[in-house]
């Protein structure tokens, strides 16, 4: 009874001191809170039907079912899951913040995952019980008195991000609209919060490829560097503009081409791509490059002072 009260009151509070939060929250179906906190849990859409799913989820979460209407079930699911205030984290950031603080970094792990993880390395072996219970276990290990803190803040325009490539990028063989995924290489802060940490995720896609020719006609490769997962697990949008080119370009100056004819030329397109020319494209797995945030975003970020 104590857990569902906190849930609700957590509820309650989102619902009514931040309006921005409500009204993205209202946006989502029951369908789309149903499939967004399953990925979040489990990393992939699970199977059944919505009650079946609500009922894993609770069970997992937090040990029980209840009988309260679907939707809101689903509603205090998803809250619980993703929104965070000024007093209490989301279980998300609570996951990511013992994350960061055991390895410096925040991988795409689903929740479920990370905390087994993070079990064999602290404890030695996976626990049971319901994922919230361990979690506060973690978080007692990894902080003092469990305690963590996090707090509003702004990720602002044109902030660089040092990113590095999970994809190849390869002239011969993409084509457009391949995705591209990358990760942050450096923990990302903002007015002394972590904001985006280390190991997170980005996506983007390719939007324009031409091979080469002969008589001296180059490849072209176009990708956009569209957007990056937020400590909160916000989406921030971003983009290679002016500042992350003259980054990156430094940044193989220093490295000594590592990427043999990398240059990023030409005008910010219409989605911030970057163009990059040469007889053959190759852009191995692993390379760094810079992007930066195209506008600014409010994220909740991780105090680690």
């Amino acid at each position: 009874m104590l857990r569902k009260l906190m849930i609700c009151t957590l509820l309650m509070t989102f619902l009514l001191t931040s309006l921005v939060s409500a009204q993205s929250f209202q946006e989502l179906t029951v369908l789309d809170k149903t499939t967004a906190a399953e990925k979040i849990i489990y990393g992939s859409d699970q199977t059944g039907s919505l009650i079946e799913r609500a009922n894993k989820m609770e069970q997992d979460l937090f040990g029980d079912t209840t009988s309260d209407a679907l939707t809101a079930r689903l509603d205090i699911i998803y809250a619980y899951l993703t929104e965070n205030s000024s007093t209490s984290p989301s279980f998300q950031s609570k996951v990511n913040a013992v994350e960061w603080t055991i390895n410096h970094n925040v991988t795409a792990q689903p929740a479920k995952s990370k905390i087994e993880n993070m079990e064999l390395t602290l404890l030695g072996n996976s626990e049971t019980g319901n994922l919230d219970d361990r979690a506060d276990k973690l978080a007692q290990i990894a902080y003092p008195g469990g305690q963590i803190n996090v707090s509003p803040t702004t990720v602002y325009q044109d902030t660089l991000i040092k990113i590095k490539t999970v994809t190849e990028l390869d002239s011969r063989k993409n084509r457009v609209g391949d995705s591209v995924v990358y990760q942050t290489a450096e923990d990302v802060s903002s007015n002394g919060l972590l904001v985006i940490p280390q190991g997170t995720l980005g996506s983007g896609k390719i939007t324009k490829v031409r091979q080469s020719r002969n008589f001296g006609r180059d490849a072209v490769l176009e990708v956009s560097f569209d957007d990056i997962t937020a400590f909160d697990g916000s989406l921030i949008q971003t983009e290679m503009g002016d500042k992350a080119k003259e980054e990156t370009k430094s940044l193989v100056k220093a490295a000594g081409a590592s990427v043999a004819g990398i240059a990023l030329l030409g005008p910010i397109g219409v989605v911030g791509g970057a163009f990059i020319r040469g007889s053959d494209i190759t852009i191995p797995a692993g390379t760094e490059l810079y992007i930066q945030v195209k506008a600014d975003a409010s994220v909740y970020g991780l105090q680690i002072d």
